[in-house]
C-alpha cells in the first residue's frame, strides 16, 4: 500500500501468497449529503490537502473526490452521512487545522450521446461524459443527454407515507416498488435522478417523518433525461463560470433564485445592470440592479416644468451612453456569496 487512504475499515490482511477467505458481514457507510470544498485561496491549496487527509484518518465514513470549479478553482466533492455530519467535519477544519474553506452544492458527473460524425470524430467515442458545463454540447449534435440515477430504498412507519411520496415526486423520482414489511412499516422503493438527492433529501425525509424513516440507495446506472445549459447574462454578456446544466422542468426556478442571489451580491454602479438567466437565447428570468443616481432636480425650486424635463432627459442619456461603455467585473467574493450553500433554516 502507498497510501493510508488504501487500507478501508473491514479489510482482511493476510500474508503474502497465503490467501484467506475475507471476514463476511461488513458494509461500508453510504454518504447521504454531499458538497463541493474549495480553499478560499488557492494558494492555501496544499494546505486544505494536507488537511483534509490527517482529518480523513479518523473519520472514514467521508468520501472524498476531485473536483474543479471555473469560479473557485481546484477542490473536492465531500460525501457525508448528514447535515450535522458536513457541519462538524467544516468546524473540525477551521478548529484543528487553521483553514478557511467554500462550501458549494455538489456537481454530478452527465453523460451526451453524439450524433455529430465530426464530434464523434473529434472525441473518439459516441459518449462523453460531461462534469463542467463549458464541456456542454449543443442539442443539434447530441441525440440524448444521459443523467446518473440510484435506487433508493425508504423504510418508514407508515402514518408518514403521504408526505414522503410528495416528497419523492417533486425530486422527480418514479415508484418501483411498495410493500408493506408489517402492519406498521412500510418499504417504498423509489428510482431517483442523483442530482436531486445529493444536497438535501437524507434531511428532508428525516424531517417529514420525524426522523423515524431510513434511506438507502445503489447506483442504477444513466438514463434518458431533457438536461439544458443554463447560462447568468450580465448586461447581455454570459459569466460561464455561473453555467449550469440542469434539468428543463427546473430551469426557471434556478434561473430565478440565481439571479436573485446576484442582485444581492453585485455592488451597485453608476448605471443599471440587468442580470439575466438564459437558455440558448430564450430569457427565462431578471432581476434588474438599480443605478445610483444623483438628485439633479434638487436645485429646481417652482419655475415651468420643461426645466425638470430637460436636466432629468440628460441625466437618463448619460446613463445610457454609460451602460453602453461601462464593463460589470463580477468580484470574486460575489461568486462565493452565490456557490454558497445556503445555511438552513
Amino acid at each position: 500500500m502507498k497510501e493510508v487512504t488504501e487500507a478501508q475499515i473491514g479489510d482482511t490482511l493476510f500474508m503474502y501468497k497465503q490467501p484467506v477467505e475475507p471476514l463476511p458481514g461488513f458494509k461500508s457507510a453510504k454518504p447521504m449529503v454531499f458538497a463541493g470544498m474549495y480553499p478560499v485561496d488557492q494558494t492555501e491549496y496544499n494546505n486544505l490537502k494536507s488537511a483534509l487527509e490527517r482529518l480523513t484518518l479518523n473519520d472514514s465514513s467521508v468520501t472524498v473526490h476531485r473536483d474543479s470549479s471555473l469560479a473557485l478553482g481546484a477542490g473536492w466533492r465531500l460525501g457525508f452521512l448528514g447535515l450535522l455530519h458536513m457541519e462538524v467535519f467544516n468546524q473540525r477544519l477551521e478548529q484543528e487545522y487553521n483553514t478557511s474553506v467554500i462550501l458549494t452544492a455538489p456537481t454530478v458527473p452527465y453523460k451526451a450521446v453524439l450524433s455529430s460524425a465530426k464530434l464523434i470524430k473529434e472525441h473518439g467515442k459516441s459518449e462523453i461524459t460531461i462534469i463542467n458545463p463549458a464541456q456542454f454540447p449543443d442539442k443539434h449534435s447530441v441525440s440524448e443527454y444521459l443523467e446518473p440515477t440510484v435506487l433508493g430504498t425508504i423504510i418508514t412507519p407508515q402514518e408518514y407515507i403521504g408526505k414522503i411520496i410528495v416528497l419523492c415526486q417533486d425530486r422527480r423520482a418514479v415508484q418501483k416498488e411498495m410493500l408493506y414489511i408489517d402492519e406498521h412499516r412500510v418499504m417504498l422503493k423509489y428510482l431517483f435522478p442523483l442530482n436531486e438527492i445529493v444536497v438535501d433529501f437524507y434531511d428532508a425525509l428525516k424531517s417529514l417523518s420525524s426522523g423515524y424513516a431510513s434511506f438507502d440507495y445503489e447506483d442504477a446506472g444513466y438514463q434518458a433525461a431533457d438536461l439544458i445549459k443554463m447560462d447568468i447574462l450580465i448586461n447581455g454578456n454570459p459569466v460561464e463560470e455561473l453555467s449550469t446544466i440542469i434539468h428543463n422542468d427546473k430551469a426557471y426556478a434556478t434561473g430565478k433564485y440565481l439571479c436573485e442571489r446576484l442582485k444581492d451580491a453585485i455592488p451597485r454602479q453608476l448605471f443599471e445592470i440587468a442580470i439575466q438567466a438564459a437558455i440558448g437565447k430564450k430569457i427565462i428570468a431578471r432581476e434588474t440592479l438599480k443605478a445610483y443616481r444623483k438628485n439633479v432636480v434638487a436645485k429646481c425650486y417652482g419655475g415651468d416644468i420643461t426645466r425638470r424635463m430637460k436636466l432629468l432627459k440628460r441625466q437618463a442619456e448619460g446613463k445610457k451612453l454609460m451602460r453602453k461603455i461601462g464593463n460589470v467585473e463580477v468580484p470574486r467574493d460575489a461568486f462565493i456569496r452565490v456557490l454558497k450553500r445556503q445555511p438552513e433554516k
